[in-house]
């Protein structure tokens, strides 16, 4: 690109360096400046518990899935492709809709809700349901690329299918399985709406402190604490997990094993295998869309038709809540499609600031939501710019932009050079072939990108709980955490509806952004 390339790279380094390293810089000096309230026994015990629950929660995610990772790489069967939709279902979902519908469930099970508050079997429930699918996509894709040829050989051999399993398949797919724990661990040890809505008071983790000290209890000092302690974890747990997901790669297979089911007792381990898990994953949502349509023990859409109401307890209404959180998703795709976009043609180019602009656009992969939004909350302190909805897309945008970056960045690397070159050959300048050619070319992979940085915005909940206040950057999942916290059928049946009604925006979302990829079950892993 040149020195044009050069320029780019600069005003994409200073605005990294504005959004994402000045917030951090802010909270460190609120680390260093202001009295700190919380013990080092406290913190132990925080950093105990999240671990033990994140810990917790990857063991059982990989247990539950492990069983249909088999049935995905070593059948196809008709329903294939619908089985890895219904189970990508509940990780497209914001981590709030997840964690009401759990608590919605037992509750249908005859638990009170007191009861659930701070039940651990609740928090780990629904990571397990939330993640299951990471394991099945990166497991399953390796395993169906494993050489069947050496499972043959150990049966004709006379060893059964467990010893097989543990002295054949388990080792080939020790890579695939670390990646897919490091991930798993990565999300359940930053999870912040699972454990603030399930975990109630007694089952806090870091990220949830860092929420409490600095919203409820107006510490900065001991949240800024908690806030390091958590960004160095999660910095080191996302640089391993690059290193995993980089040795998964370079180890990757080219063989398929996979075949028809072939009789009646292949076709029912097939379906029940298939069956449960679905369902399994599948029930809490299902409840919740029952309980949304359920007014004073008839089916009704009340709940619905009430969400244009504002609660005494709410700033704005339900509604209007999900009008902010479209146009703030839309913003924020938008933002991240034009930062993560330039971003991917700078790092693809040969500039001499191309690596460093490649590492600046993953940072935020290695910062919790809720560590980016304390630290705006605490940076941008002139002219009241953190009660401004505009830092809410900035955030949200920030966060999105990794993905954009990996849509965008191998589609630029797989592009054949010889288009280009013809339309500088024909007399066109660099920025006609870019933008006749080049961004023709790229338009699915940046929509694709974009899609995606748009649907986590619209089920954002960590940084949005610090800088979205007032009524015109009140989110979504904001008001369903509004609404559940309140005693009462009619709000509980609002937020159950609204969730529904969120739910199902981002489910079409990421549907259409599937379709325009071209894929019927593809990743976003």
């Amino acid at each position: 690109m040149g020195p044009v390339g050069d320029w780019i790279a600069r005003g994409l380094l200073a605005f990294l360096g504005l959004t994402v390293a000045y917030p951090i810089v802010a909270m460190l000096r609120r680390f260093g400046s202001e009295p700190i309230n919380v013990s080092v026994g406290s913190v132990l015990d925080l950093v105990g518990f999240t671990v033990v629950q994140a810990v917790l929660s990857t063991v059982l995610t990989v247990l539950m899935a492990l069983p249909l990772c088999w049935v995905i790489a070593t059948y196809r069967f008709r329903f294939r492709a619908a089985v890895m939709g219904a189970v990508l279902v509940p990780f497209v979902l914001p981590t709030v809709v997840v964690a009401v519908s759990v608590r919605n469930l037992l509750s249908q099970f005859g638990l009170v809700v007191d009861g659930i508050d701070g039940s651990l079997v609740a928090i780990l429930l629904a990571h397990v349901i939330f993640n299951v699918s990471v394991v099945v996509r990166l497991v399953g894709g390796y395993w169906a690329a494993l050489d069947p040829r050496l499972d043959e050989a150990a049966a004709a051999l006379g060893a059964g299918p467990i010893r097989r399993f543990r002295r054949i398949t388990l080792p080939l797919l020790r890579s695939a399985l670390l990646a897919a724990a490091a991930i798993v661990f990565l999300f359940t040890f930053t999870s912040f709406g699972v454990i603030v809505i399930l975990g109630g008071l007694g089952r806090a983790t870091v990220e949830t402190e860092i929420y409490r000290y600095a919203i409820t209890r107006n510490d900065f000092g001991s949240a800024a604490a908690l806030a390091v302690v958590q960004a160095i974890a999660v910095a080191g747990m996302a640089v391993m997990n690059q290193r995993l997901q980089r040795r998964l790669r370079a180890a990757s297979a080219t063989a398929t094993r996979q075949m028809q089911p072939v009789g009646w007792r292949q076709r029912a381990r097939v379906s029940v295998i298939s069956g449960a898990t679905v369902a399994f994953l599948l029930a809490p949502f299902l409840a919740l869309l029952v309980r949304s349509l359920t007014v004073q023990g008839s089916l009704g859409l009340d709940h619905f038709t009430a969400l244009t109401d504002r609660p005494n307890i709410l700033p704005v209404s339900p509604l209007r809540s999900l009008a902010n959180s479209v146009l703030f998703a839309s913003l924020a795709g938008g933002l991240a499609a034009l930062v993560g976009t330039l971003a991917a043609l700078v790092a693809a180019s040969r500039s001499r600031l191309s690596r460093l602009v490649e590492t600046a656009v993953l940072i935020p992969l290695g910062i919790s939501a809720v560590t980016l939004g304390f630290g705006y909350l605490v940076g941008f302190t002139f002219f009241e710019l953190r009660r401004s909805p505009i830092l809410v897309v900035v955030a949200h945008a920030i966060i999105g932009i990794p993905f954009v970056v990996g849509a965008v960045l191998p589609a630029v690397r797989a592009l054949d050079r010889s288009v280009l070159e013809v339309g500088s050959v024909l007399g066109a300048n660099s920025v006609a072939v870019t933008r006749r050619v080049l961004l023709p070319l790229l338009r699915p992979a940046i929509a694709s990108g974009a899609g995606f940085a748009a649907a986590v915005s619209l089920g954002e909940f960590g940084a949005s709980g610090f800088l979205a206040r007032g009524r015109s950057s009140y989110t979504a999942p904001q008001a369903i955490f509004g609404l559940i916290g309140q005693p009462g059928a009619s709000l509980q049946g609002q937020a159950a509806a609204l969730c529904v009604v969120l739910g199902c925006v981002i489910v079409a979302l990421v549907v259409s952004i599937d379709r325009l990829r071209g894929t019927s079950g593809g990743g976003w892993l």
